[in-house]
Formats: C-alpha cells, structure tokens, sequence
C-alpha cells in the first residue's frame, strides 16, 4: 500500500542500532551485482514503507573499511533500470544509518572525453525517465516539499571520489552530464544526437531517480560512471555485448580500487 505521508527514515525499526552509520553506501551497477573484493560480514533483509529493496543490504569492508553494499539490478542481475525500486532501495540505506552514497554505473559515451574504458565523477544530470516512482513527497501530506536539485550530486562525495582516485593512480574524469533515459532498450542515433545537443556527454538508465531520492533523503550521494561503449551512432558498427563485456572486466576493477580508497578515506 502507499504510504500516506513521507515516513522517516530514522525509525530504527526497520533495522538494528548498530556501527554500520560509519559505513558508505554502494549502489552496483551492470557489472558490479557482486563486490567480490568485499569482505562480508552479515546481510539484512530490510522492509520498507515502499515494498522490498532489490536485494537484501550486504555489510561488510573493503580493504579494511567498513561499507554497505546493495546491487542495483539484484543479486542475479534480474531487474531491468525501469522496474528498480528506487524509493526502497534508497529508504533502506538512509534507515540502515548510512549517510554518503555511491552508485557505481555502466554507461555510454557521447563526448570526446567519455570513451569505452573511461571512470567519470558527472557533475551534473539530465532526466530522460519517465513513468518511475520519482519522489517520496506524496500521499497526504501536510504540505508541498520542493527540494533544491540545482547541484544534483554532494560536492564534497564528489571530490572525495576524485582524490581517492588520484592516491590509487586511477585516472578519472572530473565532470560531465549524465543523461537518464527510460531503457532497458539502448538509443536510438537520433536521441543520442538529441542529448548532446541538450548537454550531455553520458548516457544511463539508472541514474533517476536515485539522485532525486537522495536527496529528498538528505543523503550524500555521487555517481562513479564506467563508459564501457560508445553511444549510438558514435562509433562504426553496432554495439554488441561483447564490447560492454570487455569494458566491464577491464573497468571495475578500477572502479572496485577507488570505492575502496574513499571507504577508507
């Protein structure tokens, strides 16, 4: 059932007291359904007010620092950008005590800089996405909540990511927008034309609103983006599984080095 007002996350009901507030939050993408670098300590299987997170939230640490991690498209990779439940996932996490979020995402590149086999930190975000449970201010509330999206991701998450990446040597992009389309199909040549124009130079279908979420939830929250192919019509030829396949083996375990250095940070 919908919940007729916005709960709050705080209520521990939903979860033990315990040190996992000290811990950052990781979001798998395409890629990334298992953190095999993580050292497990206990899996929960929380309830929400929005029904059943995508997978049960994994605790544990990574090169000694304590995390929570979450895959997005659950643990056998079977839920499609569309159909996530976006508000339960992020519910759970802020109700866990988590306070910093990464979500880790496989993407495609539409500008120069945002070749297969690049790690970015975008800065910025614009919403394709249509028809997803977008918002947790709805129901009877006592009022209309409008929150300030101007800088869609947490700045100091964001530089943080950066500065992890520069201790570890891995080379990461500073910036870019990320465009969210609908999926779970990819675009067609003409709407990859489209978005440029519109700004962006990334491409994914999970990115809202999990950002949007985030927010409304106070949370800090930041995406780490592996190109892992060129957008349509931006390379010669079709894009095949094979490339993405390639990408993703080579990319995350860079990706998996620079979510260890901010867990530790």
């Amino acid at each position: 059932m919908r919940p007729v007002s916005m709960p709050s996350p705080s209520d521990r009901r939903h979860t033990r007291n315990d040190n996992s507030v000290q811990a950052i939050g990781i979001i798998g993408g395409s890629g990334l359904t298992r953190l095999n670098a993580l050292q497990v300590d206990r899996q929960e299987i929380m309830t929400t007010p929005y029904g059943e997170p995508s997978a049960p939230l994994t605790f544990g640490r990574l090169d000694g620092a304590p995390v929570m991690f979450l895959p997005r498209h659950g643990s056998a990779h079977s839920i499609p950008p569309h159909r996530v439940n976006y508000r339960a996932n992020l519910w759970a996490m802020k109700a866990a005590g988590v306070e910093r979020v990464v979500g880790m995402a496989a993407v495609g590149g539409i500008t120069p800089p945002m070749g297969p086999g690049m790690l970015a930190v975008p800065n910025q975000l614009i919403d394709y996405t249509w028809g997803r449970e977008h918002t947790l201010f709805e129901g009877d509330l006592t009022g209309v909540t409008h929150i300030d999206f101007t800088e869609p991701y947490c700045g100091q998450l964001r530089q943080d990511l950066l500065q992890a990446a520069t201790r570890v040597g891995v080379s990461v992009h500073d910036g870019g927008t990320y465009g969210a389309t609908q999926g779970p199909r990819l675009e067609s040549a003409a709407e990859i034309l489209r978005m440029q124009r519109d700004g962006c130079d990334l491409v994914g279908m999970t990115g809202m609103p999990e950002a949007s979420l985030a927010a409304e939830l106070g949370l800090c929250y930041a995406c780490l983006a592996l190109s892992v192919n060129w957008a349509a019509g931006k390379s010669d030829g079709p894009i095949t599984m094979a490339e993405i396949e390639h990408q993703l083996q080579d990319g995350m375990g860079r990706a998996t080095r620079v979510l260890a250095a901010v867990a530790g940070a």
